[in-house]
């Protein structure tokens, strides 16, 4: 339901803006743009999607293999102690457990191309228990939440763009933006706890987030003590060990197993072929939403407005250029992308401008574009509280992004 609302809201919003300033300047240009972004925006959903079949149909045989030689099953009792606390009503060893440990491995290895895949296939085993088809159940939302808070350990990619844009050293923001998006990942955990009353006081949960945030620290200090260079051929590395390793470990267990490891291979590379077929209506919608509003000229006008506010109110505004890669990252991760080049090179990477986009691109990933094609794979329309915490948890992570900024490099 909040999905509507906002889908509606972002439509209507970019419309009225564009007929007010036609008004104002007597030209139909802004309305042009926004007719031309719908165009444009279907387009490009269309495109992610069939690109995403091949990845899909990879990802999904892969899977497939490991569930018929009982990996993910395996998988899924070693992490049941921890997950039927945080998912309390998934049962014990559930086989979404072993795909949303892989996904989340993944996305905190920045693979994103395996981790959509993965997530994908979490959730149609928890809508296979799903009571109710078309609304997300309990496990779904706190799923959602911890992806949309994109917790990631090495953000190569932002790294690399500093180093292209000359940056003396492209991984100082990496601790701030760990911690951020470390901060993001908590807030939306106890967001969707207070809502489904987890209790996170609980032992092996308590025990669990310790000795993460114990490893965090380690990585933490282990990034520290490498260049740049060294830190990106680590995590590429780790990247390709995991998922080479997945796949032969997948495929010699069907073969210990006696399976027949092609046809299992197929039979899920078809799943995947129709579930991003599935969701190519869900990306579509929020696309155009989102290229309307920005093509009407509404971020502008909004960061704008933040910072008059924020110089009326005689607080600093330093950071107000990088709300624009703020506001889009929750709406589109290549605009995100887009917009924190734009500053760094308007400001130049060692600025505190670009430093701190740097930040606000990885404490959080793409809420919009995530909900849409997760919810969309398993034809859930009513996503309940999902939309609200995963943007508390952005929130959270925005504002640390801002804060941590500031204290590391104002």
């Amino acid at each position: 339901m909040a999905l509507n609302y906002i889908w509606i809201a972002l439509v209507l919003l970019a419309v009225i803006i564009g007929i007010v300033q036609c008004c104002i300047s007597g030209e139909t240009t802004v309305l042009t743009e926004i007719l031309n972004s719908t165009f444009g925006s279907a387009k490009t959903g269309f495109e992610i999607s069939i690109g995403l079949t091949g990845v899909l149909g990879l990802w999904m045989g892969i899977m497939k293999i490991g569930e018929k030689a009982g990996v993910v099953q395996g998988m899924s009792r070693v992490v049941s102690p921890f997950f039927t606390r945080l998912f309390p009503d998934l049962r014990k060893g559930h086989p979404a457990f072993g795909s949303m440990l892989m996904n989340i491995s993944a996305t905190m290895l920045g693979i994103d191309n395996a981790a959509t895949p993965l997530g994908l296939q979490a959730m149609r085993e928890m809508q296979e228990t799903n009571s109710d088809k078309t609304t997300a159940s309990n496990p779904m939302i706190m799923f959602m939440v911890l992806v949309t808070s994109g917790l990631t350990l090495v953000p190569v990619s932002i790294m690399t763009y500093r180093a292209q844009l000359g940056a003396a050293n492209p991984a100082d923001v990496f601790l701030p933006i760990l911690l951020s998006t470390y901060f993001a990942a908590i807030a939306g955990v106890v967001s969707v706890a207070v809502a489904q009353k987890i209790n996170l006081f609980d032992r092996v949960i308590l025990g669990t987030l310790g000795g993460l945030t114990l490893l965090v620290g380690l990585l933490i200090w282990g990034a520290m003590m490498l260049p740049q260079e060294t830190v990106g051929r680590i995590s590429a590395a780790l990247a390709a060990v995991l998922l080479l390793g997945v796949i032969c470990w997948f495929v010699i267990a069907g073969m210990v197993r006696k399976i027949n490891v092609y046809d299992a291979f197929i039979d899920g590379a078809k799943d995947g072929f129709k579930t991003a077929v599935g969701i190519i209506p869900y990306l579509i919608a929020i696309l155009v939403a989102v290229g309307m509003f920005r093509a009407s000229g509404g971020m502008d006008f909004l960061v704008r407005g933040i910072g008059r506010l924020f110089a009326l109110m005689g607080l600093n505004t330093d950071f107000v250029p990088a709300l624009p890669t703020a506001f889009m990252r929750p709406l589109s991760g290549s605009g995100a992308r887009g917009l924190m080049v734009d500053a760094m090179v308007q400001y130049g990477a060692d600025s505190f401008v670009g430093r701190l986009v740097s930040i606000v691109q990885g404490s959080t990933d793409t809420t919009f574009y995530i909900l849409a094609v997760y919810f969309g794979s398993v034809k859930i329309s009513k996503t309940r509280y999902a939309v609200v915490c995963s943007l508390i948890a952005d929130f959270c992570g925005l504002l640390s992004a801002i804060l941590l900024g500031y204290l590391f490099f104002h």
